[in-house]
């Protein structure tokens, strides 16, 4: 009997470091503004039975979670299409948080990309790309929107042309950021979501709204994309998660 995978994962247990890569589920887990809050009941309680369920409502992109293709693109690429062995990936965390402390609407460019693979090596193929600006800390919608005086929101996102060179020119399986968009609201305003759009037209899905992005390394983790096998979901709440090397 092959018992390698039980050995390898009880040494994964011991020897790394699990980080949580979610936002719980709740009415007060940040989300896109156009979406309502969630809302739960309780359907069977035990006051009346021996068990307890619940109801839940919430739109399919809530919180931490996955874009499907089909969100953006007619026809395209739905979760149930997505297997096992595409959820698991190597993670590669490319951190601007400095950089946003002082512009919040800062666009990561290929430059940038580049200036970390000079540091880091080159980005794997079927890697995926988290930028990290921990935005998550924010905490909540209201905080992570940042709008200002006018009501214009102010975050950052990812440049069409850092989109553009990780999949053309690295392959890369996915990407995922802390804020509630691919792209930046100062991009929205003049070129609309080109960013969501194009890494949704090239067949790959996204995670929004991850967190704890400061625990992982650079390189070297692997990160675990799960969501729900749903048919022609265009996107479902997602419970993520890396495990990085001490």
């Amino acid at each position: 009997m092959n018992k390698k995978l039980w050995e390898q994962l009880n040494e994964w247990k011991k020897e790394c470091t699990w980080v949580e890569l979610s936002h719980e589920v709740s009415p007060n887990t940040p989300h896109w503004d156009g979406f309502p809050d969630m809302s739960m009941k309780t359907t069977f309680d035990f006051d009346t039975t021996i068990f307890q369920v619940h109801e839940y409502t919430l739109v399919s992109q809530y919180g931490t979670h996955v874009d499907a293709p089909v969100h953006f693109v007619q026809g395209a690429n739905t979760l149930e299409s997505f297997t096992p062995k595409d959820m698991v990936m190597p993670l590669c965390v490319i951190d601007k948080s400095q950089a946003v402390v002082d512009n919040h609407d800062y666009v990561l460019t290929k430059e940038d990309i580049l200036d970390w693979e000079k540091e880091n090596g080159m980005i794997p193929e079927g890697a995926f790309v988290a930028f990290r600006t921990d935005w998550y800390k924010r905490e909540t919608s209201e905080k992570m929107d940042n709008r200002d005086a006018e009501g214009n929101k102010h975050y950052p996102g990812w440049g069409i042309d850092a989109l553009k060179f990780l999949i053309e020119e690295r392959n890369v399986a996915a990407v995922g950021h802390e804020q509630s968009d691919t792209d930046a609201p100062v991009v929205i305003a003049v070129d609309g979501y080109i960013g969501e759009y194009y890494v949704l037209s090239k067949g790959r899905f996204q995670i929004e709204l991850l967190k704890n992005l400061d625990k992982c390394p650079a390189v070297g983790a692997l990160i675990f994309t799960t969501f729900p096998k749903v048919k022609n979901g265009a996107g479902f709440t997602a419970r993520c998660f890396a495990i990085c090397p001490k």
